[in-house]
């Protein structure tokens, strides 16, 4: 009877481990932070009175449960393509399988709008904007642009939406706040597509960093998570860090006219109009045989991961040579799962709310990387760090005497806090920045 209740037991602890597994504790939790966003032509951040990231995470032996508003920690807006909408609150509650499985059948097409969440609770897209070519009129149709098009020759949403893309690569469809790429800032590319980040703060979710393995920046709607771009070069977690890689590329081809092999309804001419890359359709996917950085069609890979060290399938936002977003950006055109729609209305089983409760050693904390820029500075002090952060962080300013001047927070699911400096007198400075556990203390030098 002994041996029975300890194999009973450890059985317990068992699932207990597998349900606190990634899909439950990754998710960014807060319950008093609210967001803020920028109107058009105003450079001062607005407060929305939303509560940022995700309220509350619940599991159940089979699922894992997230409410969220949908609104991200960093600023939204401007959206300068003329969109009316700002972020607003979804106040949705998303329903993710413990242990997804692997789609043995014909795989199944992402489709427009949500097809993943990310960790801070904002909604990802697959690659359309709603608009395809219409044949009968030689125009687009669709999506904003009204009517609609033949459904062929579907429009890339990162090549003709990037007017109206925010800083942080996001923009709302009506008041759904998503990003249908990597959400890192425009700034930090190393070559800058867009001058929206210009007069607003350059924040997102992350800041891709490519010596280390990026970050897991949430879940597909099939259930597998999805990565930042850099990872093990090596499937079995070897090899270095380095850059996951498309296995798309453009089709050469100089009229659209065909896909996949087969005759179909002809789309906008291949011209410096309409060039490749315009319509997903234009891709084709390459087998890059014993080269495990080629991603696969789903545009994943199943490998080792710091949080999956028995490796797991994930998915990753792919990206460049030069950090802009490279198709299909999440996931896709097929998910590589069992597909589901997450969006619920309520939880109908029995649950357990997981709290947060992500304990630092004082070595890593000292670890992150915090870069306060410019040094000397004049105006305006950022302090920035160069990953995910998964805590808030209080940051405070001093005087050499000891007096506090300033302070402000980093709240987890952003990259940048700052101080202005304008009315501060020439000299030494010392900011503070703590965990409220631990603390680094950095010197920075205003010069006027």
């Amino acid at each position: 009877m002994r041996k029975k209740i300890t194999y009973l037991f450890l059985s317990l602890l068992g699932t207990l481990a597998n349900a606190q597994g990634p899909a439950v504790t990754s998710w960014l939790q807060n319950t008093t932070a609210t967001g803020t966003y920028y109107p058009n032509g105003n450079s001062t951040p607005q407060g929305n009175s939303i509560l940022v990231n995700c309220q509350a995470v619940q599991y159940s032996a089979s699922n894992v449960y997230i409410s969220t508003k949908g609104i991200p920690a960093y600023p939204t807006g401007p959206f300068q393509d003329g969109n009316p909408n700002q972020a607003g609150n979804q106040n949705a509650i998303f329903k993710f399988p413990l242990t997804p499985v692997q789609n043995t059948g014909t795989p199944t097409a992402t489709s427009l709008g949500n097809i993943a969440v990310f960790i801070n609770g904002v909604a990802g897209f697959d690659p359309k904007d709603g608009v395809s070519w219409k044949s009968s009129t030689n125009a687009w149709a669709g999506g904003p642009t009204g009517g609609t098009g033949d459904g062929v020759w579907q429009r890339d949403a990162i090549v003709y939406e990037k007017l109206g893309f925010d800083c942080s690569k996001g923009h709302p469809a009506g008041t759904n706040y998503h990003h249908h790429q990597n959400p890192s800032a425009f700034k930090y590319d190393l070559n800058v597509i867009s001058t929206v980040c210009n007069p607003y703060d350059a924040n997102g979710l992350y800041t891709i960093n490519t010596s280390q393995h990026s970050p897991l920046i949430g879940f597909a709607y099939d259930g597998y998570p999805i990565y930042g771009a850099y990872a093990y070069k090596n499937a079995d977690g070897t090899g270095g860090i380095t850059r996951m890689k498309s296995g798309y590329q453009l089709r050469n081809i100089t009229t659209r006219n065909t896909i996949n092999g087969v005759s179909v309804t002809a789309g906008p001419p291949v011209n410096s109009t309409y060039p490749l890359g315009s319509c997903i359709q234009d891709y084709e996917w390459v087998a890059h045989t014993g080269q495990d950085d080629y991603l696969d069609e789903h545009n994943g890979r199943f490998c080792k991961t710091p949080e999956y060290p028995n490796g797991t399938y994930c998915y990753f936002a792919t990206v460049d040579a030069n950090l802009n977003s490279a198709y299909p950006y999440l996931i896709g055109p097929t998910y590589y799962g069992v597909y589901a729609n997450r969006k619920v209305t309520s939880i109908t089983e029995t649950t357990t709310i997981y709290t947060s409760n992500l304990a630092v050693s004082e070595a890593e904390f000292k670890n992150i990387s915090t870069v306060l820029y410019p040094n000397p500075v004049s105006d305006l002090l950022l302090v920035q760090v160069d990953h995910l952060l998964k805590y808030d962080l209080d940051i405070e300013m001093y005087d050499m005497s000891g007096k506090l001047l300033m302070k402000t927070q980093m709240i987890k699911g952003s990259t940048i806090a700052y101080f202005d400096t304008q009315t501060l007198y020439n000299g030494n400075y010392m900011v503070k920045i703590s965990n409220g556990k631990n603390t680094i203390s950095k010197k920075v030098v205003v010069k006027h």
